[in-house]
């Protein structure tokens, strides 16, 4: 039962983790959600903004300035807090692969290796919770900029809603947490 559980959480962690590494790269976090006839896709993300002709196909992406310029702090804190839960969940990755049962590395040590998945649960339990943090602080400042517009009457002809990528993060956060509840929990 303990081997079949590590392996279910170290399956679930392994795609949580994809999720949250493809939700820090991609680019689509806030998308035009305009009602009227579009003839342009408009996404924006973490590190550059995206215009997808919806005629021809054609996309354009911008890079945004330097990494060390002036952003807003929805972009700086949601960089920080996603590039942090990355690289705490590729962490807990490697340190679940060596205390699965599974694995033969320190075979003869079993109280050992049950300590590495605790600590597996530990750290992707704080990835998550950091991924969750960036991805919803990216989402509802989305969702405040919308509503400050709309309480202010002004129309600028498009609004915005939440991209496949802040889902994504989202979603990877939750899987994550779902993987370290599964480890610190679950396992006896």
């Amino acid at each position: 039962m303990s081997a079949a559980l590590q392996v279910t959480a170290f399956g679930l962690a392994l795609l949580s983790t994809l999720f949250l590494l493809l939700a820090t790269c991609t680019d689509c976090w806030m998308v035009n959600a305009d009602d009227s006839l579009e003839v342009s896709h408009k996404c924006r993300g973490l590190w550059r903004e995206c215009v997808t002709n919806m005629q021809d196909g054609v996309r354009t992406c911008d890079q945004y300035d330097s990494i060390l310029a002036d952003h807003p702090v929805k972009i700086v804190v949601t960089r920080t807090l996603m590039i942090t839960a990355d690289l705490l969940a590729g962490l807990a990755l490697a340190t679940l692969v060596l205390g699965l049962d599974c694995i033969t590395f320190l075979k003869e040590d079993p109280c050992v290796k049950l300590k590495m998945c605790y600590g597996a649960g530990v750290i992707l339990g704080a990835g998550s919770i950091l991924g969750l943090i960036g991805s919803v602080w990216y989402a509802v400042d989305v969702y405040l900029e919308r509503a400050m517009l709309v309480s202010y009457n002004i129309f600028l002809g498009v609004h915005y809603d939440f991209g496949w990528s802040c889902w994504l993060g989202m979603a990877g956060s939750t899987g994550c947490f779902v993987a370290s509840v599964l480890l610190t929990c679950c396992l006896y």
